[in-house]
């Protein structure tokens, strides 16, 4: 079985339209999990009407993302952010990788595409694909997707403000090296063109840069904010 699981905080147009896709994918062996962190719009009430089950908590993305994996049923967690648009098969391929694995201790993660696309953008979005293949580390953006009891042999997602992701992945990669599947998750570019797509970039590599070197995440959070 496969749990995903959703974390949201007021995204119920978003919600709404990855819910559908997802329904219109799955079959029995899928469960779908929100984890709301206090929205005051539709994202409750719709993920009470498309989801399997509905967690509610404080927000932040790893501990909603925990919160989620921790009442999950399946033997794989594929973490979704709610803007992601995912490829049809996106289901069947997810299946096909894992059951290709001859470890019972897997993970990987999707190539993925901004959209609005712009010139910039297209360049963006091949660097972080590219920095992935090459690193090892993946972006919540990616889908990432890992055995349950690999997740929580590495401790889960650590409860940091900002870099969960990254975080994850560096615990993971020191088990085995993730799948890259190279179909593409499209995400939102919109943080991209309201903040400028030079200032946006400028930013984040500063965000990776103090957190490499040990600057605590919760001020990284209030930077990237």
């Amino acid at each position: 079985m496969i749990s995903v699981v959703i974390p949201v905080l007021n995204d119920a147009i978003a919600l709404h339209s990855l819910l559908l896709q997802l329904n219109d994918q799955r079959d029995e062996m899928v469960e779908l999990i929100v984890v709301d962190g206090g929205s005051s719009d539709e994202s409750v009430a719709l993920a009470h009407e498309l989801a399997d089950r509905v967690v509610v908590t404080r927000s932040g993305r790893a501990l909603q993302m925990n919160a989620g994996a921790d009442v999950a049923r399946g033997d794989i967690l594929w973490f979704i952010h709610a803007d992601t648009v995912l490829p049809a098969t996106a289901l069947v391929l997810l299946h096909q990788a894992i059951n290709q694995q001859s470890s019972p201790e897997v993970w990987g993660r999707f190539d993925v595409s901004i959209e609005p696309k712009t010139a910039l953008i297209g360049v963006v979005e091949k660097m972080m694909n590219l920095r992935s293949q090459q690193t090892g580390v993946a972006t919540g953006d990616q889908a990432i997707f890992v055995t349950t009891r690999l997740f929580w042999r590495v401790g889960g997602y650590p409860s940091i403000a900002l870099m969960e992701d990254v975080a994850l992945s560096k615990r993971l990669r020191q088990v085995a090296r993730p799948i890259a599947l190279h179909e593409r998750v499209v995400t939102s570019g919109r943080r991209w063109l309201q903040r400028g797509v030079v200032r946006t970039i400028l930013l984040m590599w500063w965000l990776r840069l103090c957190y490499l070197i040990g600057v605590d995440p919760q001020r990284l959070s209030s930077w990237y904010r």
